[in-house]
């Protein structure tokens, strides 16, 4: 019987704010809290780090730290490619958003030949490139280095150098080329987006459900709608950033956080009914930042509540 190894990524290089790289110990001291063993009942990884890399100068501003967010997401790639290649199913807890490139590069790589369906469960799109990216964070960028879009007709940066030269090097982590295609990306949640992603979802069509679609039509209609999107993808991954959640009910306990989300409970049925397809084949739970709870360790306990139920649901399909 397949079973779950946790990948734990304590990397937040690739956020504007301090904080992610702590979301994993904020997460287990939630279980530990409600007397949860769940940390104790999967084997787990845990990925080296650039963390001290954050006092270094800022050389490459279009794109911070990306040497090192290069070779985090490599080693991120690695972990989930022998995951998949050990037949274990890879249960990724990261810090920054960054991470999601390493995951699907280490995805892709296990799986050459399969396509891949990638659920995008956010506030922000992630479809920034250096070009286009107004601050420079690249936990805004991982979408768009997975779907090998520059998105140069909106360019407002001039890119070149080491910038250029790491950027390359991301988009092409394991297998050369785009990880996943336009068409088998589904968002849901994203709310707070820049004209250049904007332009970018129209022109490559990708869907975006939002908070109040959901709610109006119904999340089993469209949990089958975003299945029926995706019915061509041999395998899916699903990243779960928690700024998706709405910050004003939940916690300000994230990066970048946004009002008018989910609440758990719609991210526990999104996640769930994603699971009815029995390919989802990764998950991901992102942008747990404890230092900037104004409520205590209420964002990490709302992230354990959640991530205990879907991995119930998830042990059921295999």
């Amino acid at each position: 019987m397949k079973t779950i190894r946790l990948i734990k990524n304590r990397s937040d290089i690739g956020a504007g704010t301090r904080g992610a790289d702590l979301g994993i110990d904020a997460i287990e001291i939630a279980a530990i809290n409600r007397n949860n063993k769940y940390f104790s009942n999967f084997d787990h990884e845990d990925v080296e780090t650039e963390n001290e890399s954050i006092y270094n100068k800022v050389n490459n501003s279009f794109a911070k730290r990306i040497e090192h967010v290069y070779y985090q997401c490599s080693r991120v790639a690695l972990s989930v490619e022998k995951a998949m290649n050990d037949e274990v199913f890879p249960l990724v807890l990261s810090g920054d958003h960054s991470s999601a490139l390493g995951t699907l590069s280490g995805i892709k790589t296990a799986n050459p030949d399969k396509r891949i369906g990638a659920v995008w469960i956010d506030a922000h799109a992630d479809l920034h490139s250096p070009y286009t990216s107004p601050s420079g964070n690249i936990h805004g960028m991982p979408l768009a280095a997975a779907l090998g879009d520059d998105n140069l007709e909106c360019k407002i940066n001039e890119v070149e150098g080491n910038t250029n030269k790491f950027w390359e090097a991301i988009k092409n982590i394991g297998l050369d080329g785009p990880k996943i295609k336009a068409d088998d990306v589904v968002l849901f949640g994203v709310r707070d987006t820049e004209e250049p992603e904007d332009k970018l979802i129209e022109r490559l069509g990708i869907k975006n459900y939002k908070v109040a679609e959901l709610r109006h039509r119904g999340v089993n209609v469209v949990i089958n709608e975003a299945l029926e999107r995706l019915q061509h993808c041999d395998i899916i991954y699903i990243s779960f950033d928690v700024d998706s959640l709405d910050c004003d009910l939940i916690s300000y306990g994230t990066g970048t956080p946004v009002s008018k989300g989910f609440d758990q409970y719609e991210a526990m049925s999104i996640i769930n009914g994603l699971m009815q397809s029995k390919k989802i084949a990764c998950l991901e739970f992102v942008e747990i930042n404890p230092l900037l709870d104004t409520k205590g360790n209420v964002m990490a306990e709302t992230a354990f509540e959640i991530l205990d139920n879907v991995t119930q649901t998830l042990l059921g399909t295999f």
